[in-house]
């Protein structure tokens, strides 16, 4: 099969670890040139740039916390500028639940979560499309949210409402941006392990237990959701917009079971 995002430039947000890292590297394998994007884990987003090198791609780093608006419009700045105006974006950095409850959550708890899961993902949508529409459109949106757009957990308020969000802004922005070709789609994954499932990568113990309510009885793995994300960055995902694609073992269809 031929490269699916041939000379294609990609902008991965979070791409330090986890299911970011493991997207910029199929990406580049497959073609694209790649801005990788990290908080706190430079040593993991150094990683990622070897791996996307490795396949004979470019690749540029691009410290960036995205509950500011400035840092997210930096890290077009750098990526026009080095690679040239990105054809893709794939929203994938965020964070986990706090595991407060609301009646104890603060502000600053609820802000931290909903900033940077969701305020950072509407900043980097809006100048993407600034970008594409300069160039007469065409694009792909590749929004990470989570089955929990759909299932809540207790303890978990900003991060359910934060991937909510995500979910209805990438449904509205693909009605907005049908005009331009610009595609625009959620991957949905279950229980992965990245970083965000550490605890279950540690223990085997917790990994047996958490994995019980899921139908494939295991995890998935990042390059797996890497695999949907090649997809719906690509051309045989033209007439694919505004869907959101659960990749989660069957967890989701399983939750009512036994009620």
């Amino acid at each position: 099969m031929p490269n699916q995002l041939q000379d294609r430039i990609a902008i991965v947000t979070g791409s330090d670890s986890g299911i970011g890292q493991a997207v910029a590297e199929e990406f580049a394998r497959n073609g694209a040139d790649v801005t990788i994007t990290y908080f706190r884990d430079e040593e993991g987003a150094q990683e990622t740039k070897r791996r996307v090198e490795a396949c004979g791609r470019r690749a540029i780093i691009v410290q960036a916390d995205l509950r500011d608006e400035k840092a997210a419009e930096r890290i077009f700045d750098e990526t026009i500028a080095t690679l040239g105006t990105p054809h893709i974006l794939v929203n994938n950095a965020g964070i986990d639940a706090t595991g407060t409850q609301v009646a104890e959550m603060t502000l600053d708890d609820w802000d931290r979560v909903i900033r940077t899961n969701l305020y950072g993902p509407f900043f980097c949508c809006r100048r993407f499309i600034q970008e594409r529409r300069k160039q007469g459109g065409g694009g792909k949106i590749v929004n990470v949210t989570s089955v929990h757009e759909e299932i809540p957990r207790v303890g978990s308020a900003a991060y359910d409402s934060s991937k909510g969000g995500l979910r209805n802004l990438t449904r509205t922005l693909a009605l907005e941006l049908a005009p331009d070709r610009i595609n625009v789609n959620n991957l949905a994954p279950g229980m992965i392990l990245t970083p965000m499932n550490q605890a279950a990568i540690d223990d085997r113990e917790a990994y047996d237990r958490q994995v019980q309510n899921i139908p494939w009885k295991r995890a998935g793995e990042p390059w797996e959701v890497a695999k949907l994300a090649l997809f719906l960055a690509s051309e045989d995902a033209d007439y694919i917009t505004g869907q959101s694609f659960t990749i989660d073992g069957g967890l989701e269809m399983n939750m009512g079971q036994g009620a």
